[in-house]
């Protein structure tokens, strides 16, 4: 058996030393606090990445959610953020895309559109173009998100459907994503025409996705502002949207992630 070891008064100092040089844990004074920008189709994934994000790493994340328009204002408007995770079409805005960092705008997720209806209600056919039509032109009030870029190419499909004009009239239309499934769970809407993840909330059936000739998809991109307050930990979260983890996430949103 080994004699227990002893520090003799010489030592001491030599030991007081070595603990002063082992890593310590990090402390509240080198978290960051990271504000990203982000489209109101993917909250549902953020919300609960961001809180393993910050239990993982110390880092506080914070979320402004907004219609695409709305935030190419709020990017080009001088109010500070660290990085974005929002529709594509942002980035094809120069003013806006000249707030983020040089470089490539990452693929996170994207998602397709489809109808529901108010929890229980009769689920009509959706299957085909012509099907879709007829239950478009048969339903007494239709919510989605105009303002948005999914609302857009909600309002495309329907002019390509040829019902753009009747349709008018019909269209309850709400301010965020989440207006609008509430619209359709109180009966205040019969539809809900929107992406396929947020039509698949409490209180609403999701029929189904469009039909395939008629389908189309989202993409939400990321990058880091040209001026985040901590570029490395806006990166580090960006990156760990990317990671296996954050995909099954991702996916168990209703979401289809980004090709690895």
């Amino acid at each position: 058996m080994h004699a227990p070891t002893s520090f003799s008064a010489a030592s001491l100092p030599a030991f007081i030393l070595g603990l002063t040089l082992m890593p310590m844990p990090r402390v509240d004074a080198q978290a960051a606090e990271l504000m990203i920008l982000a489209g109101g189709g993917i909250a549902g994934p953020l919300r609960e990445l961001g809180t393993k994000f910050e239990h993982n790493t110390g880092h506080k994340v914070a979320f402004h959610f907004d219609t695409t328009p709305e935030l190419i204002k709020r990017a080009t408007g001088g109010t500070p953020f660290d990085a974005g995770v929002v529709p594509q079409e942002l980035f094809q805005n120069a003013a806006a895309d000249a707030r983020f960092a040089p470089g490539a705008r990452t693929e996170i997720a994207r998602v397709g559109f489809g109808v529901a209806v108010r929890a229980g209600a009769t689920r009509p056919n959706i299957g085909t173009p012509e099907a879709l039509k007829q239950t478009l032109l048969a339903a007494q009030s239709i919510a989605t998100v105009p303002a948005s870029a999914a609302g857009a190419q909600v309002l495309r499909v329907f002019e390509r459907l040829g019902i753009a004009d009747t349709l008018k009239p019909k269209i309850k239309a709400q301010a965020t994503p989440a207006q609008m499934v509430e619209a359709v769970a109180k009966g205040e809407a019969e539809l809900g025409v929107f992406l396929t993840n947020v039509l698949t909330a409490p209180g609403l059936d999701l029929i189904g996705p469009f039909p395939a000739e008629l389908q189309q998809s989202i993409v939400y991109r990321a990058a880091v502002a040209a001026q985040a307050s901590d570029a490395a930990a806006a990166q580090a979260f960006l990156d760990y949207l990317r990671t296996p983890a954050a995909i099954a996430v991702i996916k168990a949103k209703g979401m289809e992630p980004a090709a690895q």
